[in-house]
């Protein structure tokens, strides 16, 4: 965590990124599927939100680090699967736990209410397109 940054909320997930070529969600990072730790960071100075998380194993490798813009939008596909679209690529969270999920959702919304009342939406999302719905 940078200096300046304060932690607005913890979970634990599998990370996720959709393979728009193959049609399907891959767990990012490299090495064994393990769960990572998830953060929701904060830098006021800046106004500036972002999530990182890092895998739950000795060498704590990085497998998300990805600034939230205005407009974004977050979508809870499932009460523990959640995912939202950057200027690169869809992530997606596979929460451990709906209580893990629902206060990361909670905060994900307050995040993004502080540039103008953003909503998380609550879509049935699937398949395919449930990447290109994260838009």
């Amino acid at each position: 965590m940078a200096g300046g940054e304060t932690v607005l909320c913890s979970a634990r997930a599998t990370v996720m990124i959709y393979d728009d070529t193959n049609k399907k969600w891959v767990t990012s990072g490299s090495g064994p599927n393990t769960y990572s730790h998830v953060q929701l960071l904060h830098r006021p100075a800046a106004g500036a939100f972002r999530v990182v998380a890092r895998k739950m194993q000795p060498d704590q490798q990085v497998v998300m680090n990805c600034a939230l813009a205005r407009g974004l939008r977050y979508n809870q596909a499932t009460a523990s699967f959640h995912q939202w679209r950057d200027a690169r690529q869809v992530w997606g969270l596979s929460f451990c736990t709906r209580e893990d999920a629902a206060a990361f959702a909670t905060a994900m919304q307050g995040a993004l209410g502080v540039w103008g009342g953003a909503l998380v939406l609550q879509l049935p999302l699937q398949g395919p397109n449930s990447g290109k719905s994260a838009r």
